[in-house]
């Protein structure tokens, strides 16, 4: 006789965590327990398929099966689409390539190239998929979901790399006579005011700091944050302007880190070297730097060489990545409600590796449009260098002692 009841019982209770594998596993044993009419026993208690529990029967048999640790025999399941439909994976790679390529005739050439977008395009064309199957497929074929990369930042100019080796050259050579290197540059101009910063701050669970809606500019204006970095000191000067981004506000900050903290640190120092970008408020263009370099070198009494980083390439500045992006990280998620809280946040600024930071409000007005004449030009005693004259030059204090400068 069959024991059905307990036999029901323990399907009802084994059936939540039995796979499709052990399903038709411990029918088959439960079965063979049972001996002449336990497969059709089981079949009648559970509803399984005889074939099913027949397929039960041979998988105790099979030992390499049990080893392997599948479910299914191999080619058991579903026959794969793209077996049934050898065209699918050929369409797709069209689809993909073509908007890849921007060819006009694509489909996807102008929206977002979307597993759905693409499921919905091979559909049109008359497959049978979903924006699932789609998925695997592209990984299959070596795609992944990529964010765009900067990599060509100055790569057209022909110059661009024998410039990074003469100014790496001049670099080492000033660090290793202990002569004082900066890098200079203006950080992004801050809204100052209850404004949304990017970024996110620990706060309680459902506890945003709200923040205005509007960036709309507030009678408090704007915070023009200019640092010079001293690249064997780890350390840093920002001035906070509150007027306009010019070259005049841009020495006076070199000219302020020299006083503060330039010149305690190099007391015997004999040149100064500054890396900065091509363009802005310290462009090598721009006629009122080196006007405004000349009198900084004037009341320093030491020359002042200049390197610019090749057009373009003003995130390889040093102060890019050793300061700025710091501040950035310090100040992430806190409003710039004033321009003390910003000084504060910039002088907090610290890293593992030891970076020190100062930091001051500078309220001195520096007006735009300043023109320097010829006349200005022609009497700065300034020495262009052999490679890039326009890029690398030595400004030399004048009426001052006469030193030797090897550019």
């Amino acid at each position: 006789m069959v024991d059905e009841g307990g036999l029901s019982t323990r399907f009802a209770a084994l059936a939540p965590f039995l796979d499709e594998r052990l399903r038709r596993v411990w029918a088959a044993a439960e079965a063979r327990a049972i001996g002449r009419g336990g497969i059709e026993a089981v079949h009648r208690v559970t509803g399984l398929a005889h074939k099913t529990i027949r397929a039960g029967v041979a998988d105790l048999d099979d030992r390499q099966l049990a080893a392997s640790g599948r479910v299914r025999r191999p080619g058991g399941g579903r026959t794969p689409q793209v077996t049934k439909d050898p065209e699918l994976v050929e369409d797709l790679k069209a689809l993909v390539e073509d908007a890849t390529r921007g060819d006009p005739e694509s489909p996807l050439l102008w929206v977002s190239r979307s597993t759905r977008n693409l499921a919905d395009a091979l559909v049109e064309r008359g497959h049978r998929t979903n924006r699932t199957m789609v998925g695997e497929l592209l990984r299959g074929l070596g795609f992944s979901l990529q964010a765009n990369v900067k990599t060509k930042e100055g790569a057209g100019h022909p110059d661009r790399d024998a410039q990074f080796g003469y100014l790496n050259a001049l670099v080492k050579a000033r660090l290793h006579a202990k002569q004082p290197v900066i890098s200079v540059d203006t950080k992004k101009k801050e809204l100052v005011g209850d404004f949304k910063n990017g970024g996110r701050e620990l706060r309680l669970k459902g506890d945003p700091l709200a923040v205005n809606v509007h960036d709309f500019v507030t009678e408090l204006g704007r915070a023009n944050p200019y640092g010079v970095y001293d690249l064997a000191a780890n350390s840093a000067w920002v001035s906070v302007g509150t007027d306009h981004d010019t070259a005049s506000f841009a020495v006076a900050t070199i000219g302020r880190w020299w006083q503060q903290m330039g010149q305690p640190r190099y007391p015997a120092a004999t040149e100064l070297a500054i890396t900065a970008d091509c363009g802005g408020s310290n462009g090598y263009r721009t006629r009122l730097w080196k006007v405004e370099l000349q009198d900084l070198a004037d009341t320093l009494q030491i020359p002042i060489t200049v390197c610019h980083l090749p057009p373009g390439t003003s995130k390889w500045n040093r102060i890019e990545h050793r300061l700025f992006s710091h501040i950035t990280m310090n100040w992430r998620g806190k409003p710039l409600v004033s321009h003390e809280v910003i000084v504060n946040l910039i002088a907090a600024t610290t890293t593992r590796t030891g970076l020190t930071v100062q930091a001051a409000l500078d309220t001195e007005p520096y007006p735009k449009g300043i023109k320097i004449t010829d006349e200005q030009m022609n009497a700065l005693d300034i020495t262009p260098h052999d490679f890039h004259g326009d890029w690398n030059y030595t400004i030399n204090p004048r009426n001052g002692p006469n030193r030797d400068i090897d550019p």
